[in-house]
């Protein structure tokens, strides 16, 4: 063992650990960090830019045109990459750096790999007060990143170069855990980014990752498998984690083995595709009558990869009171929930564990389950069929669903969007879906659209990244347009302009209330509403752009997106009011005043109070 070192700066010594790791994905190796996002500022352009100088052909870094754009990015190529990869963002201290909480919390709650190499004031604190410093009279040491504790699975200050011999491999550990996986902030001292330090060269050894998969606990396995055994109406909810564990196939042949109905939640979208018989629908706020009226009849659940949020449980109303829950997962937190059974483990070897030996659903089960499914699929061939009401964003889905390739990926976030596409699209290709709701964050569209299309580019480059997007969120952030322009990495974007905020005018109207400050037209403090034009706007940055008027010209202008080699911007205008999905939706817990002069918000309160009485009162 060799006692070698080399004297380099902390950033410099950041940057070479992180273009030595690699990890093995499908028989290929790949650096496990895929480049990084950046914004430089005087907080971190002097050191750790002079260092990414020197790595630029190892580590990629991609100009960001604001902070938490590339934090969306970055987040959605970890997703690509089903966690096994994630990028870098780097920012200035202070408003740089703050712009990246937003992205971190949707990183921490979606259970996204994603590091963060951020500014942060002088360790000496000689030149105090600096340029974008926050003063805490009574605490120097706490500043803007101490806010990233709250939205981050590891945060560290580094205030000596040494501290990084420990810090980065902890860093990666946590992103790369299956139970643990999230963002990883550090702190850079503008002082402490150029200071020297001989690390030791095997610091920097080449080395390839492996994400640990965890064998459930045999009694466990045993409980799981005597319960489900007994059960007469058996389903499995599948989650996101299904495909990160990679375990599809593990799932598709235990249902198909036990003739066990499966249905998706918003984050499981394409663990199954729309043709396979077991394949009930999406379940929840967001889902479907087919799912749903199996969730509220199925005596046993096993919830595999999910973390049980209200859209899927439907605030905890959509099951029946005494249903039993498995919980098939690798963390603890989500295996326990509302006091399942828990199989602590990774999906990819615990299914194939579960051997329930011939047993399998009854018939009849299974052929309510499938009717439900017929039924449902037929409300959506009517609701999505163009021409069946004004325009809508549920026949724009079924438009480009039909004329998108089996592997193209389509991407949406909050808004109206993500229940319509939850509903509505009928998955071609496995692991083909990212709607963002676990945070349901607007502005995610377009920039984790770029993040998406930069990591499908790396493994299938002929196929498109499909972005859905409301004018609310568009407006929230579209600058990455102008990025995915830039760095040649194509998307095609849909603008549907219903607007406004328009989902949440139809909350709104559906608590009582009068449509009030989320449609354009009915904000009191617009004298002259008016129509953004979205077409000139994405021209203006470099995109080809077309404004479209039904669903027919939305399939023309689709077809000339997918023979461009550009980044294709289409704008349809969507009624506000009429054309939503109406079926399919489960009782969602809303706050509503317990006191108020309206007489139709004391019904719609009213309302709520008689739904809440089929929650299920678990932890």
């Amino acid at each position: 063992m060799t006692n070698a070192t080399i004297r380099l700066t902390t950033a410099q010594a950041i940057i070479r650990f992180l273009a030595n790791q690699f990890i093995v994905i499908d028989g290929v190796e790949h650096r496990l960090c895929g480049g990084g996002f950046g914004i430089f500022g005087h907080g971190n352009v002097t050191c750790l830019g002079e260092a990414l100088y020197d790595a630029r052909d190892a580590l990629p870094l991609y100009r960001g045109q604001n902070e938490q754009g590339m934090g969306f990015a970055a987040a959605a190529y970890g997703k690509q990459w089903l966690r096994q990869r994630f990028m870098f963002c780097t920012a200035s201290a202070g408003p740089g750096t703050a712009n990246l909480l937003t992205s971190a919390a949707l990183a921490h709650a979606n259970r996204l790999p994603m590091l963060m190499l951020c500014g942060d004031a002088y360790t000496t604190r000689l030149p105090d007060p600096v340029l974008q410093q926050l003063e805490h009279f009574g605490n120097p040491t706490l500043g803007v990143n101490d806010a990233f504790r709250a939205v981050t699975r590891f945060w560290d200050r580094i205030t000596h170069p040494a501290q990084i011999l420990q810090s980065l491999p902890a860093a990666l550990a946590t992103m790369l855990d299956p139970a643990d996986c999230g963002p990883a902030f550090i702190g850079l001292p503008q002082d402490v980014q150029g200071w020297t330090y001989d690390y030791p060269e095997s610091f920097f050894t080449k080395r390839t990752h492996r994400i640990r998969r965890q064998a459930p606990d045999a009694a466990e396995l045993a409980d799981a498998i005597a319960l489900l055994q007994s059960a007469d109406r058996p389903m499995i909810i599948a989650g996101g984690g299904v495909q990160y564990a990679g375990a599809v196939a593990e799932l598709t042949a235990f249902a198909e083995a036990h003739q066990i109905p499966v249905v998706e939640t918003i984050a499981g979208r394409a663990n199954l595709t729309q043709d396979h018989p077991l394949n009930i629908g999406p379940v929840g706020v967001t889902g479907s009558d087919s799912a749903n009226s199996i969730a509220e009849r199925a005596d046993v659940i096993l919830a595999v990869g999910t973390r049980l949020q209200d859209f899927t449980t439907g605030s905890w109303t959509a099951f029946a009171p005494d249903a039993r829950i498995i919980g098939l997962n690798v963390g603890r937190h989500d295996a326990m929930k509302h006091l399942s059974l828990p199989v602590v483990g990774d999906a990819k070897l615990a299914l194939p564990a579960l051997d329930l030996g011939d047993y399998s659903a009854p018939a009849d089960w299974v052929t309510f389950a499938q009717n439900a499914r017929r039924d449902w699929v037929a409300y959506t061939d009517d609701i999505t069929r163009p021409g069946n009401g004004p325009n809508s964003y549920a026949q724009a889905i079924r438009v480009v669903n039909d004329l998108c390739h089996p592997r193209d990926r389509v991407v949406a976030a909050a808004g109206g969007l993500p229940a319509e596409v939850t509903a509505h699209w009928q998955t071609k290709d496995i692991g083909t879906v990212d709607v963002e709701f676990g945070f349901s964050c607007m502005g995610y569209e377009i920039a984790g659209g770029w993040g998406a299309r930069i990591a499908q580019a790396e493994r299938e480059p002929e196929r498109d990244t499909i972005v859905l997007t409301g004018d609310g969120s568009y407006l929230l952030m579209n600058s990455d347009i102008y990025s995915s322009v830039l760095t040649r990495k194509k998307l095609i974007v849909l603008v549907l302009d219903n607007g406004g905020f328009a989902v949440i005018n139809k909350l709104q109207n559906n608590t009582g209330n009068e449509s009030f400050n989320n449609l354009i037209a009915d904000a009191p403090t617009i004298p002259d509403p008016f129509a953004v034009d979205f077409e000139a706007h994405a021209t203006a940055m470099g995109a080809t752009a077309e404004t479209v008027a039904n669903p027919a010209q939305l399939g023309a202008a689709f077809k000339r997106a997918q023979a461009s080699d550009k980044t294709h911007v289409i704008v349809m205008k969507v009624d506000p009011y009429d054309g939503w999905t109406t079926q399919g939706h489960t009782w969602w817990e809303v706050g509503t005043p317990h006191i108020t002069d309206n007489p139709k918000v004391a019904a719609a309160h009213t309302e709520v109070e008689t739904a809440r009485t089929r929650q299920r009162k678990g932890i």
